[in-house]
């Protein structure tokens, strides 16, 4: 499928979508978030994508945040319905099969620190920086800032971030917990790339089911958590490449996992 706004491409079972709009810092506005959308259903549908990459174009940034000039001119239903479409595109990304690597290749502000927290894991370059700046314009988050962001971090740095709306640097980003790694941006996609490598190699079943039932179970209390994390178990038990990755480990070789 072919997208104005958007890069895809497939190589080696690794999705690289990139948000193609560097003239205004890959800001999101509806038309790019409905090819998001799109992309994601299509890589969902497949088989032949077992990790995605989400990034932007160019040096400058992931996403600069929403495209404030065409939200300007919103009224408040129409806001409303503009921030169920974000959740349920940023919904989306939790519920993917395929674990998403954010690549976070400069500024991720706004709706793009929000797009950034919906992937499963973050490698940021050195240069990147996060900010929830919506109180700046005298507005609040709305694709998940006030949710996502207390529960990656904690409530009290959180609320430092939108309420102050100020940017942190990626270090900081990696030290409050947002990121997983910072890295030069010479290496920053041959980072991300290891990682999805990685993941690769692991049972694609196992590795879909272990992301499905972290993001299920992260709000219910312990004990329902950990019901949900027995039946995920169980049911692994079930499937060709549990009964492969333990024969292999058995036979002390290396397991051909089939994806079923």
């Amino acid at each position: 499928m072919a997208y104005e706004n958007l890069l895809v491409d497939v190589s080696d079972r690794i999705a690289t979508i990139t948000i193609n709009r560097p003239k205004s810092l890959n800001a999101l506005n509806r038309a790019t978030m409905q090819e998001l959308s799109d992309a994601l259903e299509e890589i969902a549908g497949g088989k032949d994508v077992g990790v995605v990459l989400l990034t932007g174009a160019g040096e400058k940034a992931f996403v600069a945040g929403a495209d404030v000039s065409e939200m300007r001119g919103f009224t408040p239903l129409q806001v409303l319905e503009f921030s169920r479409f974000g959740h349920g595109i940023l919904g989306n990304i939790e519920r993917l099969p395929q674990p998403v690597i954010g690549v976070i290749n400069g500024f991720a502000l706004g709706g793009g620190c929000e797009l950034a927290m919906a992937c499963d894991i973050l490698v940021a370059s050195d240069n990147a920086k996060f900010a929830q700046p919506e109180v700046n314009l005298g507005i609040v988050p709305g694709w998940g800032g006030t949710q996502r962001l207390p529960r990656l971090v904690g409530r009290n740095i959180a609320k430092e971030i939108v309420l102050t709306g100020e940017m942190i640097s990626a270090q900081r980003a990696y030290e409050i917990g947002l990121v997983n790694r910072v890295v030069p941006q010479a290496g920053l996609m041959e980072t991300a790339r290891e990682i999805a490598r990685k993941i690769l190699e692991k049972a694609p079943v196992a590795v879909s089911t272990a992301k499905s039932v972290m993001n299920r179970g992260i709000d219910l209390d312990l004990e329902s958590a950990c019901a949900l994390e027995a039946n995920a178990f169980a049911i692994m038990f079930s499937t060709g490449d549990g009964a492969e990755g333990m024969t292999a480990f058995l036979e002390r070789r290396k397991a051909n996992f089939q994806g079923r």
